[in-house]
């Protein structure tokens, strides 16, 4: 048994320490929010997670000592816009070599830091892993089939997470891809922005097929010109979190993008889903990291045009579409 405190209040932050609490370790739940742990003390559940009842000797504080003293593991599980300000608050209370896993996903815009990156620079004494791919809070707190990845630096580092986190319902590997591992967790969230832009203009299976196959290349070759490895993309934590980030309801990226869709802004949008729409963090990051890496990323520009300057949906879809012609794998010489 481990002792690990999930940092953070949120769905995916709840649905991982219920998760391990299973497993059978002692779990403590921080936040920096009085109101949301009081509310977990009082009736032991989320708001967004109805039905659930979490577990009654699970412990819940806004004590940063008591959360972070003596744990085996620290899971970072705070929106990507808070990662620095908590890490900051914690640093000094962080022992040499105690592990830290990001769950987030995310990139910085001011510092174009992935969210490892982020925390290593705020707590350098600390042993930084993250773990991504295709899991909704919603579904990991039900106990339903779920495969991701955990990526760290040391090989021990990650197969002792993945250990915590295993069992029959949670299926996790290992990877020292922690950059591509990022990369794909965050940007998938912009294109899946465009899947629900498209869904909400009314368009079709063609159309989000195309989306993600092509989605993916984009992330792919920025993530590959950066120093992630192509193989990662091909995996959990790009082509298989896009998928699930594209298709389904849970995904409140794919909801805000179809509000955005059908004509609402994107702060109207983030407004009615009631929860931090990464994707709209990430995306203008994005488009810093492609100019810095000069790599062209035409779904995430459009994205980014529609988001921040007003550009019509629809507009849009139909400027991708009348791009130049070109060939769908470069390196495929003819005959």
């Amino acid at each position: 048994m481990a002792n690990v405190t999930i940092l953070g209040g949120g769905s995916w932050g709840i649905a991982l320490a219920v998760l391990l609490h299973n497993n059978g370790n002692h779990v403590t739940v921080w936040s920096a929010l009085p109101a949301e742990i009081e509310m977990f003390q009082n009736t032991h559940e989320h708001k967004m997670l109805p039905g659930i009842k979490l577990p009654e000797d699970m412990c819940f504080t806004c004590d940063d000592a008591q959360a972070v003293h003596g744990k085996d593991l620290l899971v970072m599980a705070v929106a990507s816009a808070y990662t620095r300000s908590t890490a900051a608050r914690l640093s000094k209370l962080v022992a040499k070599g105690q592990k830290i896993l990001n769950v987030g996903k995310g990139i910085e815009e001011k510092s174009l830091m992935t969210l490892s990156q982020v925390i290593e620079e705020e707590i350098p004494q600390a042993d930084v892993a993250v773990m991504s791919g295709p899991s909704h809070a919603e579904e990991v707190i039900k106990g339903l089939p779920t495969t991701i990845v955990v990526g760290a630096t040391t090989k021990n580092t990650a197969e002792y997470i993945s250990n915590l986190f295993m069992s029959e319902v949670f299926r996790v590997y290992i990877s020292p891809d922690v950059l591509g591992i990022e990369l794909g967790g965050s940007l998938k969230n912009v294109v899946a922005l465009a899947a629900g832009i498209a869904d909400g203009l009314g368009y079709g299976d063609n159309t989000k097929a195309a989306l993600i196959t092509r989605g993916i290349t984009e992330i792919a070759r920025l993530g590959t010109t950066m120093g992630g490895k192509f193989e990662t993309f091909c995996g959990l934590t790009g082509i298989g979190d896009l998928i699930v980030t594209c298709a389904s309801m849970h995904s409140r990226n794919r909801r805000a993008g179809i509000l955005i869709g059908q004509g609402h802004t994107m702060e109207e949008a983030m407004k009615e889903v009631q929860m931090v729409v990464e994707g709209v963090y990430s995306a203008r990051a994005a488009m810093l990291l492609a100019e810095k890496y000069q790599v062209q990323l035409p779904i995430i520009e459009q994205v980014n045009k529609v988001l921040f300057e007003g550009k019509n949906a629809a507009e849009a879809v139909k400027d991708l579409m009348l791009r130049d012609k070109k060939i769908e794998v470069s390196e495929q010489p003819w005959e």
